[in-house]
């Protein structure tokens, strides 16, 4: 057997995965399918607590159904209700889409990003709380690529794509 073989997720590991992700109900919030594997580097915090802890020592071809309580996957929901904001608020290039987010800065100058959680005609809900805040998530997950991070991606703390380039061929 290879080394190769034998590599396992853990610190300093890039993982690439497929991913179905559902919630209580069992809807489909979020799925890899159709795309490229998501690459994420182990021990960067580049994907939630609660997954990254459930991957940890997986090999490739390993297939896991993790359950993440809100507090190790976006948080619990906090602080004020979504609040309703007039369209005509929001810059003329921004594009106004469900889940799309927000930079505005608080009185105090404090930059601060805010999620688009609704509209309704003119009207646009922003909530400081991610959307999956407050959710349980179901993922199912396939690990389909395991190898040592690139010097570069330990520099800057993220996988830089499948094969540890940014360009893709």
């Amino acid at each position: 057997m290879s080394d190769e073989a034998a590599a396992v997720l853990g610190d300093g590991m890039v993982g690439l995965f497929h991913y179905t992700l559902t919630d209580d109900d069992g809807a489909v919030l979020d799925s890899s399918d159709g795309r490229e594997p998501l690459a994420y580097l182990h021990g960067h915090s580049n994907i939630i607590p609660g997954l990254e802890k459930q991957l940890a020592g997986l090999a490739v071809g390993a297939k896991l159904r993790a359950t993440i309580p809100p507090a190790e996957a976006y948080g619990e929901r906090s602080g004020p209700e979504a609040q309703r904001v007039h369209r005509r608020d929001f810059p003329k290039d921004l594009d106004i889409v469900v889940g799309a987010t927000v930079g505005v800065r608080t009185p105090d100058g404090q930059q601060m990003t805010l999620w688009i959680t609704k509209t309704e005609g003119a009207w646009v809900w922003l909530d400081a709380n991610h959307p999956m805040a407050g959710k349980t998530l179901h993922f199912d997950v396939e690990v389909v690529g395991c190898r040592p991070a690139t010097q570069d991606e330990q520099r800057h703390g993220h996988a830089h794509g499948p094969d540890g380039h940014h360009h893709h061929h």
